[in-house]
């Protein structure tokens, strides 16, 4: 950089010659692009550190159980069914308010979560049990505070926070690597397939692209909204660690709930087709 300065005679360029120089340079313009984006990351990543250390659980989650799989297979549903809707809605918010780089973010991302919670419906149907009754049963305390969260943000009077709240669901999603949907897959009956949702939303899904979409534009943004990014991916990230504190319910009760909502064998095949986009 330096040099650059010294062939253009500048030793200590003022501000304005500095943004010439960005907007005319193409070569300082890309390291400009990508210390912003970097330090973007960064950001937004100290915020969720910061929440889990915030968090301190005191207690471990049950040990992964089909019965407990299933739980986590409606957490997932629940937290999937309402993000298309609840995008489209953000990008037409942030359109009126004239942010249109948001507006295209959004909109993008409503068309690209649809039908992710079938994945999570057809994976309860594979474990043999009536999805739809088992989403209906089933409210995980932590996805319906997160689902609360994500609503309200969208439909505050700046819906900047849904922002903050993708990026730390998504890349809280990078950190499930194969090896963990491999156990998953080894406490599951004999040939059953109830993993599509996790791959989706997982270091093999498309989430570790969408994480470097939002940071390239929240890195556009002012100051202002990059903080109050920041904020949101902080309370995310708050209300996701703080399921390791949450009152499981326990092995017996899920398994006698779920007892009754077994698909019938003859007609299990027969509804599949209706989870399939």
């Amino acid at each position: 950089m330096n040099l650059l300065f010294r062939s253009t005679n500048i030793d200590k360029p003022n501000k304005s010659s500095q943004l010439s120089l960005k907007s005319s340079n193409p070569f300082i313009q890309l390291i400009f692009n990508r210390d912003t984006i970097s330090e973007t990351r960064k950001l937004l990543d100290r915020a969720i550190v910061s929440a889990a250390k915030d968090t301190l659980p005191n207690c471990k989650p049950p040990a992964l159980t089909p019965s407990h799989w299933i739980w986590q297979l409606a957490a997932s549903y629940h937290l999937t069914h309402y993000t298309a809707l609840l995008m489209e809605q953000a990008a037409g918010r942030f359109a009126v308010l004239g942010r249109w780089s948001l507006a295209q973010w959004a909109a993008q991302k409503a068309r690209e979560e649809q039908g992710h919670d079938r994945l999570a419906l057809l994976d309860i149907q594979s474990m043999g049990y009536d999805a739809e009754a088992v989403v209906k049963a089933l409210l995980p305390p932590t996805a319906m505070a997160l689902l609360s969260f994500f609503t309200q943000s969208v439909q505050a009077a700046d819906p900047i926070g849904c922002v903050g709240y993708c990026y730390t669901m998504e890349r809280l999603a990078m950190n499930i690597k194969a090896e963990h949907i491999q156990q998953v897959e080894a406490i599951l009956p004999p040939n059953t397939y109830a993993t599509r949702c996790l791959r989706m939303h997982s270091s093999l899904g498309s989430d570790v692209k969408h994480v470097d979409e939002t940071v390239q534009i929240v890195a556009a943004l002012t100051s202002e909204e990059r903080t109050n990014i920041t904020v949101a991916c902080y309370e995310t990230a708050l209300l996701y660690f703080n399921s390791l504190k949450e009152k499981y319910i326990s092995e017996v009760e899920l398994q006698q709930l779920l007892n009754q909502l077994r698909l019938d064998p003859c007609s299990q095949n027969n509804s599949i087709p209706q989870y399939i986009s």
